[in-house]
C-alpha cells in the first residue's frame, strides 16, 4: 500500500467555470480528454489537459451522468428518464425516449459495469423516492434498489465482486455482493455512515487501484480516501464546499479530477465554487468500465 503524505498538498485549479452543478467526471482515454457536466445548466464540457483548452460540447437539456460506449461516443443519462447517445457529429440517438415515474425527475450519477450494463440512479421529488435502476445492453431497464433519496456515487472492487452505491439523502454507502455473470446485486449492507454534518455527506465516488475508495464529500470542502474497512486514510481540502465528484485519468491514470458546485453563490460557497481540480498523488486509478447500450 502506498502511504499518502498530504501536508501541504493544495488541489489545482485546472477550469475556473462557475458551474451551478459540476459533476460526473468521465476521462476518455481514446482522445486523452475529461468530459465533465453541469448538471442544471444542461452543459457538457471537454478538457484537452495537453493544452489546457476546454469547450462546451452540448448545451441543451440536463444530463445527470454519463458513460463512455464501446465505441467511443458518450452515453447520456437525462431528464424524464431519457437515455441518448451522443455521436461523434454531436447529434443525439435516443436509447429511451422517457421512463414511466420519472417524468417528473431526472436521472443522477451512473457507472457501467464490466458486461456494459449500466446502474442508473434517479433523484426523488417531492412526491416519489428515486430508484437505482440497471440498463441491460439490449434496451431494457429495471428496478434494482427501490425508493432511494438521492442516488449518487457507484464504484467496483478490483475483483468484481462488490458494488457500493451512496444515497446521499439517507447519508449512507452500501455495499453489495456483485454478480458480473447476471448483474445482480444483493446482501445490501451499510459501508459507511457519514460522519458529522461538518464533513458534509457522500456524493460521487471512485474506486482506486488498491481498492481504496475517493469519496466526494457534498457541503464538507473535502475529498477524502476510505480503506475498504471504511477507516479514512486521508483528506484534501479545497477552496469549495460542495465537492461533487472523482475520476482518475492522464495517460496513466495518477492525475485525479475533482468536480464542485455551487458556482452561482460563492460567497457562500467558497471562491472557486463550481470548478475543476486536479491531483497528482502517486496514487493510481483503474480505467472505468465501458457501456454497451442500444
Amino acid at each position: 500500500m502506498i502511504e499518502l503524505d498530504i501536508n501541504g498538498v493544495e488541489p489545482e485549479l485546472v477550469v475556473d467555470e462557475k458551474c451551478r452543478t459540476g459533476e460526473g467526471p468521465v476521462w476518455h482515454p481514446d482522445e486523452g480528454v475529461l468530459y465533465w457536466l453541469d448538471i442544471p445548466e444542461g452543459k457538457i464540457y471537454r478538457l484537452d489537459p495537453r493544452s489546457g483548452e476546454y469547450e462546451v460540447v452540448y448545451h441543451d437539456r440536463p444530463v445527470g451522468g454519463m458513460t463512455i460506449q464501446r465505441d467511443g461516443s458518450l452515453l447520456l443519462f437525462m431528464d424524464k428518464g431519457t437515455v441518448a447517445i451522443l455521436g461523434k457529429d454531436r447529434r443525439l440517438e435516443y436509447v429511451l425516449e422517457s421512463l414511466d415515474g420519472e417524468l417528473d425527475s431526472r436521472f443522477n450519477d451512473v457507472i457501467a459495469d464490466p458486461a456494459g450494463r449500466v446502474f442508473c440512479g434517479t433523484m426523488s421529488t417531492k412526491d416519489h423516492p428515486g430508484n437505482l435502476y440497471r440498463l441491460d445492453p439490449d434496451g431494457s431497464i429495471r428496478v434494482v434498489v427501490e425508493g432511494t433519496k438521492t442516488a449518487n456515487g457507484m464504484g467496483f472492487t478490483g475483483d468484481r465482486k462488490t458494488m457500493y452505491f451512496a444515497d446521499s439523502g439517507e447519508k449512507e454507502v452500501y455495499k453489495f455482493d456483485y454478480d458480473e455473470q447476471t448483474g445482480e446485486i444483493s446482501n445490501k449492507s451499510i459501508f459507511l455512515h457519514t460522519p458529522p454534518k461538518e464533513d458534509g455527506f457522500s456524493d460521487g465516488m471512485t474506486i482506486d487501484s488498491e481498492d481504496y475508495m475517493w469519496s466526494a464529500r457534498w457541503d464538507g470542502w473535502i475529498l477524502t480516501r476510505l480503506a475498504p474497512d471504511g477507516s479514512e486514510d486521508a483528506r484534501i481540502t479545497f477552496p469549495a464546499k460542495k465537492i461533487s465528484c472523482v475520476t482518475f485519468g492522464g495517460e496513466d491514470y495518477t492525475d485525479i479530477y475533482v468536480t464542485s458546485a455551487g458556482g452561482h453563490d460563492r460567497k457562500e460557497n467558497g471562491p472557486s465554487a463550481g470548478s475543476l481540480f486536479r491531483l497528482n498523488l502517486g496514487i493510481t486509478g483503474r480505467p472505468e468500465y465501458r457501456s454497451n447500450i442500444g
